[in-house]
Order: structure tokens, then C-alpha cells, then sequence
């Protein structure tokens, strides 16, 4: 009789779901259950766009007409930038000298003119990228193991050709407080008023040889050996190159990330950073900062599950992303034939890659970006989309950017939903060298920075969470479930070759605990000198009855079930579950993208089934072209589609 009354209901369920499903207007759904209120981006969801200062002048009423139009245009606030611009061909200077009065001046007048028409206003904390400059003393530079670091800063303010301005010691937390001083005087009227983000670009720095005097005695001490006399050896021994990659990823986590984010805070200003670039667990990274920061589409659209897995892990509510940056190619580097989309590009395009992104956990657009113009200004930049009245899609802007608001607050709604975490393999990445020549992108270069990892398949449906060992060692398990903040996971998925002893470790204490492991590779110890024990924690870990080998032995429920699943995220609040599905061709975006790849005229179909709270809940997603979706599963409503339909103009394909 149970089983025919729960067949019946089943059968019920079914048929409902296969009927048009009602639709909630997104500001209802805003308006019952609101994101928690944050200084983050000016409490608004609205896109902000990096404003870049090229050549001057910068006449106040310049500034007024330039932050109305992305306020009328619906943006929610400028990141200002500075870079002079060499591949325009100019020889003039910026017209203002860099930290002069003159400068600060109108640094002070931008936030106050923000902050007067109620839009943000956040920093880069310095003249083109990494941190460098004349603020950086010699005994602050950047150092290898053959002593001062050949690396310049080049396109700065300071010194457009670049002739001799230093870049930052990035592993020496005094270097980083003595440029902060010489910078924060002249940035203190911009940080006055509304909360303002300094923001730290990706980290560019030249990461060969990379070292800082203080590390030889850390690094002894660390793995009981001396790394002098063995420089040499780091590019052709693999665990000597782990283990020095490990004390500078351990270094720059401490002394550059988090530090930077103490000086943010003593002066009243949010860390606003991305993270890669760096040789350092990225998960840790992002953690460490305000407002975790990725990009597209140089990387590609799934690197961001990592700045959005660490803002998960740590209870951040925001995940930025420098978004449409060289969407089509980077001009003269690698396709003189992108030249042909410079200022040609498409809302349909752009908003393929905005889905992709939302369907990776980023929650805030930032876009890259529009350049100083005056009245007959000519300031463009080559890296970028084309921001201001003058773009290709400028018509489109006030519905693109309306939809990229709805959205992204949407996606801010209660917390990440995750039944699965998967160890990010930092120790493989870290053994391995450069990447080939016929896979780099523009800007790659080594395995560390994690452009090509990429969540399992076959776990997708698990909605899975990157994990490292820095949060299993704040883990604990309740319930059966893996517990990290606000995060609990029904299971943790090892898939690497090389797992460190403290992290195996990690990983027994909570399998001894109750958690279910999936253990896919039985793995080996990575650096020099590995734990004696290391054997024995790997023979008990594999006999405890609550790890497996495969996803399919752990009795694991996904979140979402069915076949050729497109990208998708997932949040949670007290009583709904919410489920951004986008369109299933922004599984097919890398770099770079086609110019009209987003061109779609069919309807495509996906069946799937969501489980909340032990209910599963069977429906088709309808995808319109161009059209992702959001469906919301209430305890008490039942299931609804959130309406956040925008239809871009159909896009021109490539000639």
C-alpha cells in the first residue's frame, strides 16, 4: 500500500512537472528573501566598470558627464585605473604627475561626484601592474636567488617607458607596508565617504627564481634541509621544486595577501584582488581578501569556481570577476585577425560569457572596461570591451546591465548549496613545470595557476566546491557531513597523484570521523623528505569502510540528476533552493571566444531532477535562444522559474 500511494504520488509529480511551471518576477523573490546587506560594491548588485585614465586632461566636468552616463546606463560604480597607453602611439606625458597634489585632487573629486550620484568608487592600488614604482625602495624590490629581479614595471603613470621603475618584493610584508605608506597619503581623499576597495590586479610578477633572503633559514626549518647550493636543480627535481614552491606559496599567502588585506582595513578600505598569478594555494588566497576577484575570458569561464569555492569556504558573500576581457582574441599577440571585433562586439556574445561565469559562482560583473573620454577624447584600450556611449552594443546597455543586476543578485541569495568537495590538486600542479607551448593562452605560463583544472563530470551534478588542505585543517563532521563554515558536504573526492602527508592526515582524522571519501587514486608523497608515516596513513585511510573509489559506491545524491546537464549554480536559503542554469552552450566557451558563438535560433532541452530536502523534483528546461534560467524549489510553494528573461539582438556571425 506504501509503495503504491508513493507511486502514485511520483506519477503525480511527474505530470505536474511536465506542465508550463509558474514563473516569480525576480523582485518578488528579492523583495521575500534579500541578500545580506554588505559595503561590498555599494551595497548594490549593478555592475561596475574598471574606468581606465589613459592620457589626460581630466577636466572636472569631464568626470561629471562620464560617471552620469554609467549611472543613467545602469552601472553601480567605476574602478579607476591608471595606465598610460604605449600601443596608441603617443609621446606626450599623462598630463598629471603621478601621487602630485594635482592627482589626489581629482582622486577626491571622482570619489565625492560618486558618492553624490550614489555610485561606488574603488582603487587600484597603484600605476599599471604588479605593485611597483619609485615608491619601492631597493631594499623593497624583488628579489631571485641571483639578487635583484630584473623585472620592471612598464606602462606606469610614474614612467611610461618603463626605463627603471622596480617591482614590489611581494614576499616581505614590510616591503608591502613601506608602498603603502608612500602611496595611502595621496589615495586618503578617495577613501573618504562611502566604502571604497583598493584592488590588486592579477599578480604578474616573474615567478623564475623568485626568492627573498629571509626564506633560506624558513625553508631549512621547513623541511629540514638547506636549499642553498641547490638553486640550479629546482627546474630539473621535481620534489625539490615542490618544496620550494611550497615555503614561496606558504610566503606569499602571509606576508602579501593577507597583510594586504590588514592595511585595507586600517584604513578603511576593502581588499578587492585576484589571486592568480600567484604561486600559492589560490583557495587560501581568495580566502584571505574581502572580495575574491577572477576574470574571464583568459581564463576560462570554469577558473572561477575556485574564487567562488574560497568565498564559499570562508562566509563571503561576493565573487567578482573582471569580465569580457579580450573576448575575442588579444590584438597583435595572437590573432592580428581579432583586430577585426575591436569595438564590433556583441551583447549576445557578452552575455554567453556573463552566464558561463554566473554558472561558476561569480555574482558581481565587473566590466572590462571604458577609457577616460572627453568630448573628441580618443583614449581606447586594446584588452578590453569597449565601454561608453560610443560602444557597439551602447542601445543594449541599460537592459544587459538590468538583467546583469537581476542576476547577480540572485545569485547572492543565502549561501553556496554543496553535497560534494573535491581536493583542488595543488601538490601536482606544483611538481610540474611550464605549460606547453601549444596549450599557453596570452599571459600563461606554468601549471600552478590552475587555467585547465577542472571539476570532474561526473561530479557535476554534486554542485562540487574545490577544497584544499588549508580548509580540511579547520574541518570537522557533524552528521556524517563535512562541515567548513557555512558549507556541509555529504563527501570529499581525492583525484590526484600527489597529496601531502599533513594533508592525508587531515583526510583520515575525517574519514575516522564519519566522512564518506572517495578515494579515485591512492596517491604518493610529494616533495623530498615525505612522513615516515606516510605508508601507514594511506593503508588505514584505505580500509575504513566509509571510503571508495568511485562516486557511484558512495551513495551520494546529487543535486541535480539527468544527462548532458548544462553549467549550473546553486544557493540556499532558510526554506528555497535556488538553481542558476545557463544556456548549454556556455559549456562550450574558452578562450578565445567566436565572434557570434552565441548564435542560437533553436530551442534546446535538458531533463532533469532536483532533490531538496529528500524531495525530488522532475522538470524539462526549456532554453530559448540566448535564454538561461533560474528555477527556485520552496518548501511551501513548490517549484517556480524566476523570471530573468533579457534577449539580446540577434549576433552577426564571423566573415
Amino acid at each position: 500500500m506504501i509503495r503504491r500511494i508513493a507511486n502514485f504520488v511520483a506519477r503525480l509529480r511527474y505530470r505536474w512537472a511536465q506542465q508550463p511551471l509558474p514563473t516569480i518576477e525576480a523582485r518578488a523573490v528579492l523583495e521575500r528573501d534579500a541578500p545580506a546587506t554588505s559595503p561590498y560594491f555599494h551595497g548594490t548588485s549593478k555592475p561596475y566598470t574598471r574606468w581606465w585614465w589613459l592620457a589626460g586632461p581630466f577636466p572636472h566636468d569631464d568626470i561629471r558627464a562620464q560617471l552620469g552616463w554609467l549611472l543613467a546606463n545602469g552601472f553601480g560604480g567605476v574602478e579607476l585605473a591608471w595606465l598610460w597607453p604605449s600601443w596608441m602611439g603617443r609621446d606626450a606625458e599623462p598630463g598629471v604627475d603621478w601621487l602630485s597634489t594635482e592627482w589626489a585632487s581629482l582622486v577626491t573629486f571622482t570619489k565625492q561626484e560618486a558618492d553624490r550620484l550614489g555610485l561606488g568608487c574603488d582603487f587600484t592600488f597603484g600605476s599599471c601592474w604588479p605593485f611597483g614604482g619609485s615608491a619601492v625602495r631597493p631594499d623593497d624590490a624583488a628579489r631571485t636567488f641571483d639578487g635583484l629581479s630584473g623585472q620592471r614595471l612598464r606602462g606606469s603613470w610614474e614612467d611610461p617607458h618603463g626605463h627603471d621603475l622596480r617591482i614590489l618584493n611581494h614576499l616581505s610584508r614590510e616591503a608591502l607596508r613601506h608602498y603603502a605608506e608612500a602611496l595611502l597619503p595621496a589615495f586618503s581623499g578617495g577613501l573618504r565617504g562611502s566604502a571604497s576597495a583598493l584592488f590588486c590586479d592579477s599578480l604578474e610578477i616573474d615567478t623564475r627564481r623568485l626568492w627573498d633572503p629571509a626564506l633560506w633559514d624558513r625553508f631549512a626549518e621547513r623541511f629540514g634541509y638547506r636549499l642553498e647550493g641547490l638553486e640550479d636543480e629546482i627546474d630539473d627535481d621535481h620534489d625539490l621544486r615542490y618544496d620550494y614552491r611550497t615555503l614561496v606559496a606558504e610566503t606569499i599567502l602571509r606576508e602579501f595577501f593577507e597583510e594586504f588585506t590588514a592595511i585595507c582595513h586600517e584604513h578603511g578600505a576593502l581588499s578587492r584582488v585576484q589571486c592568480h598569478g600567484a604561486p600559492t594555494d589560490l583557495l587560501a588566497a581568495y580566502a584571505a581578501v574581502d572580495i575574491p576577484e577572477s576574470e574571464a575570458i583568459l581564463f576560462p569561464p570554469h577558473f572561477s569556481r575556485i574564487a567562488a569555492s574560497a568565498a564559499a569556504l570562508a562566509g563571503k558573500s561576493t565573487v567578482s570577476a573582471e569580465t569580457f576581457t579580450c573576448v575575442y582574441g588579444f590584438p597583435g599577440l595572437t590573432d592580428v585577425s581579432s583586430y577585426r571585433y575591436w569595438r564590433r562586439e556583441q551583447a549576445a556574445d557578452l552575455k554567453l560569457l556573463a552566464d558561463a561565469l554566473f554558472a561558476q559562482g561569480v555574482n558581481q560583473i565587473v566590466w572590462h572596461g571604458m577609457p577616460f573620454n572627453g568630448p573628441g577624447g580618443r583614449n581606447e584600450f586594446y584588452a578590453f570591451v569597449h565601454v561608453g556611449p560610443d560602444a557597439a552594443f551602447a542601445a543594449d546597455l541599460p537592459a544587459f546591465n538590468d538583467y546583469l543586476e537581476r542576476v547577480s543578485s540572485l545569485l547572492k541569495l543565502g549561501r553556496t548549496e554543496s553535497r560534494l568537495a573535491v581536493y583542488l590538486p595543488n601538490e601536482d600542479n606544483r611538481r610540474l613545470g611550464r605549460i606547453p607551448e601549444a596549450e599557453r593562452t596570452p599571459g600563461a605560463c606554468y601549471r600552478w595557476e590552475m587555467r585547465r583544472v577542472v571539476v570532474p563530470r561526473e561530479a557535476e551534478g554534486f554542485m562540487p566546491l574545490w577544497i584544499s588542505a588549508a580548509f580540511l585543517e579547520r574541518a570537522e563532521v557533524r552528521d556524517g557531513l563535512l562541515r567548513i563554515g557555512d558549507c556541509a558536504f555529504s563527501a570529499l573526492l581525492t583525484d590526484v597523484e600527489w597529496l601531502d602527508g599533513a594533508a592525508l592526515a587531515e583526510i583520515l582524522r575525517l574519514a575516522d570521523a564519519g566522512l564518506r571519501v572517495i578515494l579515485r587514486r591512492l596517491p604518493r608523497p610529494p616533495g623530498k623528505r615525505g612522513r615516515d608515516d606516510y605508508p601507514a596513513l594511506l593503508d588505514a585511510l584505505q580500509v575504513r569502510p566509509n571510503v571508495v573509489r568511485q562516486i557511484g559506491g558512495a551513495g551520494l545524491t546529487p543535486l541535480v540528476a539527468g544527462d548532458d546537464l548544462p553549467p549550473f549554480w546553486a544557493r540556499r536559503t532558510a526554506d528555497s533552493l535556488y538553481l542558476f542554469f545557463a544556456h548549454p552552450k556556455a559549456r562550450e566557451l574558452s578562450y578565445p571566444m567566436g565572434y557570434g558563438q552565441s548564435l542560437c535560433r533553436q530551442r534546446m532541452r535538458r531533463r532533469v531532477t532536483i532533490d531538496f530536502e529528500g524531495t525530488q523534483s522532475r522538470l524539462e528546461l526549456v532554453f530559448e535562444p540566448y535564454q538561461s534560467l533560474l528555477v527556485r524549489v520552496c518548501r511551501t510553494e513548490g517549484v517556480q522559474f524566476v523570471n530573468i528573461a533579457y534577449r539580446p539582438p540577434e549576433p552577426g556571425e564571423s566573415v
